[in-house]
C-alpha cells in the first residue's frame, strides 16, 4: 500500500473531495444565510459620540458617561464607559437581563441591596443577575471607571429606583 492509501485518501478521493468543497463554496451564501453579509461592518471612532453627565435622578456626585455601543437589531447589547469621581455612585437599580461591569481604573464599591459593600479594582469583572437591586460607584476617596455591558428587554436596559443614601453608602 502507498502512503496515500494508508491515509485513506487516494487521488480519486482527493479530487472528489476538492470538487465537493468547490461546489459547497459556490452555493454557501445561498444555502447558509449566516454567511451572507447583510450588514456592513461599523467602526465607531473615538470621539464620535459625546460624553454626557450622569443624570441627577440616577446618580449622586459627578458621573460621566461615554457611550460605546448601542444595541443594533437583532442584538440587544449596549455598553458604556462610566467614570465616577470620588464618592459618586449610582442610585439603586436593576437590569432586566443582568449586567456585567469591568473595572478599568481606580477603586470602586459594589453592593446588592442588603448585602455588604465590596471593593472592586481594575481588571475585576462583576456580574449582577437579572432583576437584582444593586448600586455601584467610586470609593469615598478614589475615582473609579468601568465598562458597563447590559442587554435591553422591551427597549430598556435598566430600571432606576431610589438613590443610595449617605447612610447606606457609608461603611
Amino acid at each position: 500500500m502507498t502512503n496515500e492509501q494508508l491515509s485513506g485518501i487516494d487521488r480519486r478521493g482527493f479530487l472528489a473531495t476538492a470538487a465537493a468543497a468547490s461546489a459547497l463554496t459556490a452555493i454557501a451564501p445561498a444555502a447558509f444565510p449566516r454567511f451572507r453579509k447583510e450588514q456592513p461592518m461599523d467602526i465607531q471612532r473615538v470621539g464620535s459620540q459625546a460624553s454626557v453627565k450622569g443624570p441627577e435622578n440616577w446618580s449622586t456626585g459627578t458621573v460621566r458617561l461615554d457611550p460605546l455601543l448601542s444595541a443594533k437589531a437583532p442584538s440587544r447589547v449596549g455598553a458604556a464607559s462610566v467614570t465616577f469621581e470620588p464618592g459618586a455612585r449610582t442610585a439603586w437599580h436593576t437590569h432586566p437581563l443582568g449586567q456585567h461591569i469591568i473595572i478599568t481604573s481606580g477603586l470602586g464599591w459594589v453592593q446588592e441591596e442588603g448585602g455588604e459593600i465590596r471593593e472592586v479594582r481594575p481588571g475585576d469583572v462583576v456580574w449582577f443577575p437579572p432583576d437584582v437591586k444593586h448600586g455601584h460607584g467610586a470609593s469615598p476617596d478614589t475615582a473609579m471607571s468601568h465598562i458597563a455591558i447590559q442587554e435591553c428587554r422591551d427597549g430598556s436596559p435598566v430600571d432606576w429606583l431610589e438613590k443610595v443614601s449617605d447612610e447606606q453608602y457609608a461603611r
